[in-house]
């Protein structure tokens, strides 16, 4: 009998044996533990340094415990494992205590995991639920606690953990959630960090503010518990309050980020490890931006039928400051600034115009208005009235149909396009009439990209939205060069053309766009049927663009490029545009001939398609001749939505917005409700617009104006959850 007993007993060792053997040969290798494995991931900034968006996981840097709030630990350990420098890396009483606690409760709500098991997990093994892989952890437990002193286990853990919105490691949590050091933490912050170890995505105060105050409050509880820290220590963390990190919170910026990231594999090759992308974006104007262009359509698109619009806002410099890609990124991850194809109409004349100019022609050149056939095509002005002959400035403002057939027919299709493709188009351009009232379609961020070289007075700086690239530890692995570009037009007819396309904003098509205290010019462009609405305008150091319409190419309701998008550019640049010091356009030595006086105030002409469409009774051609040739009041125009022309002298604008108090001031910390959509506050103290006489080409952009932005940003939020 004792004989079967030994045999069974040997028998039962050895199987125990082999057993042990086969989990312990599928053991990892421990040698690499203290270097964290660190997969490829993305950090996307904006141009000061502010996160837009992450791609991948980011790891924080290595610290010691000396380097963190000592806060931090105590809370970890209290909501963790509170006999963690008990045990010898499996706590059994522990595992007892929630043995029991899942038994009356039904349901598993307490674990009995060390935080030694959890960085044997974390580090090792997958989180699969087989008994096999709770061995290798309890192994690989007992084994680091005989490998490591206690303070260290807990050290890689901090560093090691992962603790939501992407972050692994306390020190990019800190940065992440309170944009501070780790030994800058309060007992409050110390708390929300430890309360995200249970479930780190529910419990983000970037997902759920509300669910991470509550759990902050269970752990100070617990920490009390622990005699970590006394009653009254709880009960001052429980009414202090915490401030959240800004953050980028301009979802609007991820068309941004999405087109960019395009560009990182082509720029560096595979991405490996984690890197940081500095791009040109500057979060103030994309707020802006967002926020101006969400308005308008909120107020007239739906009326209007216009459902959709895009901007893009390059500096002089080439490089993309803002771009809103659609009204919605959650909905549409679509980019209409950078993919979307459309017909320009008539903000592509300025090509045309150009071109003319090459060839000789002037701003003052007599250009006739009448109606031209060529083939079976017939183009016609809005109103099927007709001017006669006019200065070619003066059709440009009007966006003249007629005159811009009849330029393109004597200057050349070929050399058309050949301007616009040394003015940066590069989308296919058909050599048929049609071209000059803008049926080849373009994107707008190539369209904004070519009226560049008018606003810099004839170079064509390279367009671009990323300016560095680098690792994690500094070396830079691609950097944008800074450089003016090649000259695409003497600066004479640069000078020459902006003299034209001021007329645009002062007495044409665009002249709801001017801007109070400031230079600016632009073209308006409507396609056939308002299926497309531009306004591409620019200041001395700004140039923006904007289009209107609908995914679908449904009509708008008359829907013109110098109504909602005129609308929209003017209330985004009155304040972006005073980001930098007012000064003239560039005019290379061109001097404008003294206006005409033919033309009388009237209402603001819009830019009509090149199609015909049902219009309201108008003045005829004999009372707009009269008022040309200097009679009574005139209403010359070839488009759209009712005459509209004003004196081509200049003449006091009106001001931009109204006056608007001030939000919040600028640096201030947030102190309100958590919302993803918030805006930077903008500073109440913008210096009035002077008019220097030199000033730098390359100002970098300044804090914007106050707006009517909604306030920033994360917020109020305490500990035990309360309001």
């Amino acid at each position: 009998m004792r004989y079967w007993a030994a045999m069974a007993g040997l028998w039962i060792v050895l199987a125990t044996g082999l057993v042990m053997a086969y989990i312990i040969a599928g053991l990892p290798d421990t040698a690499g533990l203290s270097q964290a494995a660190v997969g490829p991931s993305i950090v996307v900034v904006d141009a000061s340094g502010q996160t837009l968006a992450t791609r991948g996981a980011v790891h924080g840097n290595d610290l010691t415990l000396s380097q963190m709030s000592p806060y931090l630990p105590r809370a970890v350990i209290a909501a963790e494992d509170r006999r963690f420098y008990q045990h010898g890396g499996i706590d059994v009483f522990g595992l007892a205590r929630a043995a029991v606690t899942n038994m009356r409760a039904g349901h598993v709500v307490q674990g009995g995991s060390t935080i030694t098991q959890q960085l044997a997990k974390n580090v090792f093994l997958t989180s699969e639920r087989t008994f096999k892989r709770k061995i290798q952890e309890a192994m690989l437990a007992i084994f680091l606690e005989w490998r490591y002193p206690k303070d260290e286990i807990l050290t890689m853990y901090l560093n090691r953990v992962y603790l939501g919105a992407g972050t692994f490691g306390v020190e990019a949590a800190s940065r992440r959630y309170f944009d501070k050091e780790p030994s800058e933490l309060t007992l409050g912050e110390a708390a929300l960090v430890a309360g995200l170890l249970k479930a780190p995505t529910r419990y983000s105060p970037a997902n759920d503010p509300h669910a991470a105050s509550q759990r902050a409050g269970l752990v100070l509880d617990k920490m009390v518990e622990a005699g970590f820290i006394t009653p009254d220590q709880r009960k001052a963390a429980g009414k202090t309050e915490i401030r959240l990190a800004r953050g980028a919170q301009s979802v609007g910026a991820h068309y941004f980020v999405d087109w960019v990231l395009e560009q990182v594999p082509n720029l560096i090759g595979p991405v490996e490890g984690e890197i940081r992308v500095e791009t040109t974006l500057h979060l103030p104007f994309q707020r802006a931006a967002e926020a101006d262009l969400a308005r308008v359509l909120a107020e007239k698109g739906g009326k209007l039928n216009a459902s959709q619009a895009a901007l893009v806002s390059i500096d002089r410099t080439g490089a993309i400051r803002a771009m809103v890609g659609g009204r919605d990124y959650a909905t549409s991850q679509f980019n209409r600034a950078t993919q979307a194809q459309r017909q320009p109409g008539s903000a592509f004349k300025p090509f045309v115009y150009l071109t003319a100019i090459d060839q000789g022609f002037t701003p003052e050149s007599p250009m006739l208005d009448a109606p031209v056939q060529l083939a079976r095509w017939k183009p016609a002005n809005f109103s099927g009235d007709y001017l006669g002959t006019i200065p070619m400035e003066t059709a440009l403002a009007l966006s003249i149909n007629t005159v811009a057939v009849r330029l393109s027919e004597q200057v050349g299709l070929p050399a058309i396009i050949h301007t616009a493709r040394r003015m940066g188009i590069s989308s296919p351009l058909t050599a048929q009439p049609s071209l000059a009232l803008g049926t080849s379609e373009v994107t707008l961020v190539e369209l904004t990209s070519a009226y560049l070289p008018f606003a810099t007075g004839g170079l064509r700086p390279r367009v671009h939205g990323i300016e560095r690239i680098t690792r994690r530890d500094g070396r830079v692995l691609y950097e944008s060069r800074v450089e003016e570009g090649p000259r695409v037009i003497p600066a004479r007819e640069a000078g020459a053309m902006n003299a034209m396309m001021r007329g645009v904003l002062q007495f044409g098509t665009g002249r709801g766009a001017q801007l109070a205290n400031r230079e600016a010019a632009g073209k308006t462009g409507t396609s056939a049927d308002y299926r497309d609405a531009w306004f591409i305008g620019y200041t001395a150091d700004l140039v923006t663009g904007v289009w209107t319409g609908n995914d679908d190419g449904r009509r708008m309701k008359k829907v013109t490029g110098g109504s909602l998008p005129a609308q929209i550019w003017k209330a985004y640049m009155a304040r972006a545009a005073t980001a930098y010091p007012a000064r003239p356009l560039p005019d290379g030595g061109y001097a404008p001939a003294p206006p005409p006086e033919q033309l009388v105030q009237g209402e603001v002409p819009e830019d009509a398609p090149a199609g015909p469409v049902q219009e309201p009774d108008r003045p005829g051609l004999f009372e707009r001749l009269g008022a040309f040739f200097g009679g009574g009041p005139s209403t010359p125009s070839e488009n759209q939505n009712g005459p509209a022309v004003a004196p081509p002298t200049p003449t006091t604008p009106t001001p931009d917005t109204a006056p608007i108090a001030p939000t919040e001031s600028a640096g201030a910390e947030p102190t309100v409700s958590v919302d993803a959509n918030a805006m930077d506050a903008l500073p109440s103290d913008a210096a009035p617009e002077a008019q220097p006489s030199e000033t730098p080409a390359n100002t970098p952009p300044q804090p914007l104006p106050p707006a009517a932005l909604p306030p920033n940003t994360l917020g109020q939020l305490h500990v035990d959850g309360a309001p």
